[in-house]
């Protein structure tokens, strides 16, 4: 079955929804039985199988078990757990990878409270963080300690969008790998999305989304999700039943609301995000683009290799810059509002300034800064790119 036609019918169940298209929205806490065989049997079937049954609300319902159906059919992945954010998908992921006193390899370029999570809590249990060039490839595997439990990747990196050759990473990390010893690959997989890119399927072993972006594709929920294999499926089952996080009814239908309408809506994210990058290319105040999918790109081919699309989301540097001529700029735009996120239906600009000491430390950022983030969404690119052109005369008149 094609990628498009499992986003609209991935995790559908007839007999589950009485024949209804939309799993309805269940509101639920406490589930009732029949008597004691039945709960014990509930219990039996949902806990330790790990099947998709009634037992407690926080363990799910068909409302959750649509999306994580979906999810896990289109990244491949033994299950999926669904979580109340992107950030909590991503920390979640880690906690059921990794335990006090050992060792995590983290790319440079991770979104940023990710690197604040592994630098703040972790630490605090003991656990070791060290980054790594986020174009290492293969050599990845001389950091690789006898304390090492996982790796964490981002492709494309946040903010500097560099592209990670995941199949050489998994090779030489899994190489280590022994009867009793199983380093795990985590991957954020965001900027993709698991219709353009399949993490699991390069070698990874676990694939996370910040689906509040494309995969809600509105800016009107929140969601996470942890899509994994079957190496990683119990230590991440366990993390999720020991802290109890769980996401609520109403987030997880606009969550497969949103994902039945992802492949028409990423389609046109590309291709007004191409038409505006190459615009943005002949531009004088420009230096570079940060886009994946442009020829000029240095992470162009491993991009065309490993990803069968491109989203709305890149960055610019800029030949000279300062925060008065960012703000110039921004504070004019009409159609680009200035806003935290990206993935909706909306283009959104934000200041990106990636050489900060704090964000990088294994491979220094060292292009002037500030630049910016563009998130190009589904308006016409040509009212974009006049929208732009008028930021960027705002822009170069506050440099002088």
């Amino acid at each position: 079955m094609k990628k498009n036609t499992k986003l609209i019918h991935a995790g559908q169940n007839k007999k589950r929804n009485s024949g209804i298209v939309n799993t309805p929205v269940y509101h639920a806490s406490t589930v009732v039985f029949d008597n004691m065989a039945h709960m014990m049997d509930a219990q039996e079937r949902n806990i330790k199988k790990r099947e998709k049954n009634l037992f407690y609300g926080r363990r799910g319902t068909p409302t959750h078990w649509t999306l994580q159906e979906a999810i896990s059919e289109l990244e491949g992945a033994a299950d999926t757990f669904l979580t109340p954010s992107g950030l909590s998908a991503c920390t979640m992921a880690i906690l059921g990878c990794v335990k006090a006193g050992q060792h995590i390899l983290v790319t440079d370029s991770v979104y940023e409270p990710t690197r604040n999570f592994c630098d703040g809590f972790l630490s605090g249990f003991g656990v070791e963080t060290t980054y790594f060039d986020p174009l290492i490839g293969a050599g990845i595997g001389a950091l690789i300690k006898p304390n090492t439990a996982a790796v964490f990747c981002e492709s494309p990196g946040s903010h500097t969008f560099e592209v990670q050759d995941l199949p050489a990473i998994a090779m030489a990390v899994h190489a280590h790998n022994t009867a009793s010893r199983h380093i795990m690959i985590l991957n954020d997989n965001t900027w993709a999305s698991p219709l353009y890119c399949q993490p699991l399927a390069l070698g990874c072993d676990v694939s996370i989304q910040a689906a509040t972006k494309y995969i809600v594709g509105h800016s009107d929920a929140m969601i996470g999700t942890i899509a994994v294999n079957e190496a990683a499926l119990p230590g991440v089952a366990k993390a999720m039943s020991a802290i109890g996080l769980t996401l609520g009814p109403d987030e997880a239908y606009l969550g497969t609301r949103g994902l039945r309408t992802l492949s028409v809506r990423l389609k046109q994210h590309h291709e007004n995000a191409l038409i505006v990058a190459r615009w943005l290319e002949q531009r004088p105040e420009v230096k570079r683009v940060l886009f994946p999918a442009l020829p000029s790109d240095p992470g162009y081919d491993l991009w065309k290799r490993d990803f069968s699309g491109a989203s709305g989301l890149m960055g610019l540097v800029f030949h000279r810059t300062s925060y008065e001529a960012i703000t110039a700029m921004i504070d004019g735009m009409e159609l680009f509002p200035l806003g935290f996120s990206w993935g909706g239906f909306e283009s959104l600009i934000a200041p990106s300034n990636p050489s900060r000491s704090v964000a990088r430390t294994a491979q220094p950022w060292t292009e002037p800064a500030p630049g910016l983030r563009l998130h190009i969404g589904l308006e016409d690119p040509e009212d974009l790119i006049d929208d732009l052109e008028k930021g960027l005369a705002r822009f170069s008149k506050a440099l002088g």
